[in-house]
């Protein structure tokens, strides 16, 4: 029963929330965040495992690919949508499916979240297979479209994590791996959209973050494989240059139109002191990852 989960109880220390002046209530809606990150940290070992299936995933051609309903969809979304520019990727690699479909972005569909077939459906026409990772999302851990999207994806046999905010979750035993944040109840309650979702969005953060570093996107902290869209982005690859290998901002600046606007290549140009051929194939010899490539 809903009433029976620790997302939709009653939090006894905002009992009179709306009796509180706006100062007060700020300071108690913060001190009920801080108890977010130490949640997410009781669950690093399983976040670890999730890890490893996406990063299997990508070195086997494979996608990272969320599913959720409401909130939960739309954190997956936008994890989903910041990879290509931040780490180089395809908008295939890493996609987020939520219940309704694009337009229940903006606003929900009705009887979308408890069709328990629909996930199976979008997943099916996205050609899941089983080189795939599904992370199912849903603070209550009981929305049907998130389980049966889970189910489907075990069934076929590609890799599956479920992320929930209560302890023995529905859709736990729909996936290889689970990840529950005990957050405990929200501030106002039942809305998930609060400590729920913050949990939700660190939780996607490390998995899409994790994988991406374990398949070489990353030198160092340097997303040395960010897509140059704007001018701020060339900019920050000039930097990322400058900071990966110790030149000046002109000499930055001339490898990176020397490499094809590849901050990657430049970097490895620079270090070998050899010309973009040589150093996309260090690059490929060292499966993208520049510290491989240039020792």
């Amino acid at each position: 029963m809903i009433q029976n989960l620790t997302t939709e109880t009653r939090n006894q220390h905002t009992m009179n929330l709306d009796d509180m002046n706006t100062h007060d209530f700020l300071k108690v809606m913060n001190e009920e965040d801080h108890k977010v990150p130490q949640a997410v940290e009781q669950e690093i070992s399983s976040i670890e495992q999730a890890v490893n299936l996406v990063v299997n995933s990508f070195q086997s051609g494979g996608r990272l690919i969320y599913i959720g309903a409401g909130t939960s969809g739309r954190l997956g979304i936008l994890d989903a949508v910041e990879c290509p520019p931040t780490f180089g990727t395809s908008f295939e690699k890493v996609r987020g499916l939520i219940a309704g479909g694009e337009r229940a972005i903006m606003k929900a569909v009705e009887g979308a979240e408890d069709n328990d077939e629909l996930a199976a459906e979008d997943l099916k026409e996205l050609g899941l297979t089983e080189n795939d990772t599904v992370v199912g999302l849903a603070a209550s851990g009981r929305t049907p479209y998130v389980k049966g999207g889970l189910a489907y994806a075990k069934a076929i046999g590609a890799h599956s994590v479920a992320v929930s905010c209560n302890k023995g979750a529905e859709i736990s035993q729909y996936a290889d791996v689970s990840i529950e944040v005990m957050v405990g109840p929200e501030v106002i309650t039942g809305s998930t959209r609060l400590k729920s979702g913050t949990a939700q969005k660190l939780v996607v953060n490390m998995i899409s973050t994790g994988a991406m570093v374990g398949i070489g996107k990353v030198y160092g902290n340097l997303m040395v494989d960010v897509q140059l869209t704007n001018h701020k982005l060339v900019e920050r690859a000039k930097n990322i240059i400058a900071l990966a290998t110790g030149v000046p901002y002109e000499t930055a600046e001339e490898y990176l139109k020397r490499s094809g606007s590849k901050p990657k290549v430049a970097i490895v140009m620079i270090e070998k002191q050899c010309d973009k051929v040589e150093a996309e194939a260090s690059l490929e010899a060292a499966k993208g990852f520049v510290r491989h490539a240039i020792n």
